[in-house]
């Protein structure tokens, strides 16, 4: 058994892959079913259930919860920015140094196993790739990879076509495609692939653009199930609307709001914020605020009076109830309801790309996501799935302790 963060796993003698499904909420292969025939399958020979994210529902946090097993308040990652009281300014959590735990990528590494690790977006590699050394790359930036880096070389090479940009439903695709290329030329023991929710952001369910995206999807994730491995998928968040009647934005700029009502000194962090906020607008629906503690008490009742905010939670109550560094929230957490969204002032926000219909995340709503494994569980597991009390950061734990194989 490996040992990680308090908890065991165990090595098995298939093939362990972990997918992240960025913002695959469970309506997205509902819609798409007829479309996913691999998929289909899968869950007909396996289990499908439902699980818990962590809550801030953003990328960065619930893909450092899978690969550690454990929520922020042990791996230290609650968001992509917070607020450092010491250094007095915004920092963005996407460097290694902000790691307050071991990964179970690099504790399989260092046992002996073979790992890899590919992402999207390549603000996520560094931190999944710390601790071990081994194959790791981004379909952003697959053209850079090189062996002393990235642990491999030629990945337009060894899929056969070019990494697609970003902001291309392709990038998603390629993600899992690639997956499926590697476990055709090397030995691996641990694979973990992790996606990006453009397409998510921008089309509903069943929307074409949607199900096409989808049922490309299907045919690589087909592809790394016929390799007789042990394969577990999941999602860092869900995916919601968040608009007026008219397409804008349903947003509260809360900043503005609380430095209008005389609490000058209101710093609003908004942790969805990262380089990538052409389809989000850096909106979502939980936010973190910091302020005087002697304004606590009334900031609390001016944000809870305001249209579409759910929770006002103080620092020790989000601690409690979501698992959260204390030191990497404000005073107050801030969570918006289905519909809505939480800015800091107008002017702070670029909402062009967005202008005309906003789909995020962030808040409770999107914070329950599939959890699908392509084979059987033990009693015990598959109990812990059917209660929807287990979270996607059990990933691992299912596959490695709960799969029958």
């Amino acid at each position: 058994m490996i040992q990680v963060n308090d908890r065991s796993y165990r090595p098995r003698d298939k093939i362990i892959v972990g997918i992240c499904l960025d913002g695959c909420a469970q309506a997205y292969l509902d819609e798409a079913a007829a479309q996913m025939p691999n998929l289909r399958s899968i869950i007909e020979r396996g289990v499908h259930g439902q699980v818990h994210t962590v809550i801030p529902s953003f990328t960065n946090p619930n893909n450092v919860a899978i690969i550690t097993g454990a929520p922020p308040a042990i791996n230290g990652i609650p968001g992509n920015f917070y607020y450092d009281l010491n250094a007095a300014e915004e920092v963005m959590m996407n460097d290694p140094r902000f790691l307050r735990a071991p990964s179970i990528l690099a504790a399989f590494h260092q046992a002996g196993q073979q790992v890899a690790a590919i992402t999207t977006k390549d603000k996520l590699r560094l931190l999944l790739a710390h601790g071990w050394q081994g194959i790791n790359f981004s379909v952003e930036k697959a053209h850079e990879a090189a062996p002393s880096t990235h642990g491999i070389a030629d990945v337009l090479g060894l899929v056969g076509r070019a990494n697609p940009g970003i902001y291309d439903p392709e990038a998603s695709v390629y993600c899992i495609e690639a997956g499926a290329r590697l476990l055709e030329r090397y030995d691996l023991d641990l694979l973990y692939l992790s996606t990006t929710d453009f397409v998510q952001h921008k089309w509903a369910p069943g929307e074409p653009e949607a199900n096409a995206f989808y049922a490309r999807l299907d045919r690589f994730i087909g592809a790394l199930d016929s390799q007789d491995i042990i394969l577990g998928i999941t999602a860092d968040h869900g995916m919601n609307a968040k608009t007026n009647a008219d397409g804008a934005p349903k947003v509260q700029f809360i900043e503005t709001q609380l430095v209008a009502a005389g609490i000058a000194e209101a710093r609003v962090i908004l942790p969805i914020t990262d380089p990538y906020v052409v389809h989000h607008g850096a909106l979502g629906s939980y936010a973190t605020v910091y302020l005087d503690d002697a304004h606590t008490t009334r900031a609390t009742a001016i944000l809870r009076a305001i249209p579409g905010v759910e929770q006002v939670l103080s620092r020790e109550q989000a601690v409690a109830t979501y698992q959260l560094p204390p030191d990497r929230i404000g005073e107050l957490v801030v969570l918006a309801d289905q519909d809505t969204v939480l800015g800091r002032t107008p002017d702070w926000h670029e909402l062009a790309d967005v202008a005309e219909g906003l789909r995020s995340h962030g808040g409770l709503h999107e914070g329950v996501v599939p959890m699908i494994c392509n084979r059987p569980l033990t009693d015990q597991y598959a109990e812990l799935l059917a209660s929807g009390q287990a979270r996607n950061w059990d990933l691992f734990d299912f596959l490695c302790n709960g799969v029958l194989a």
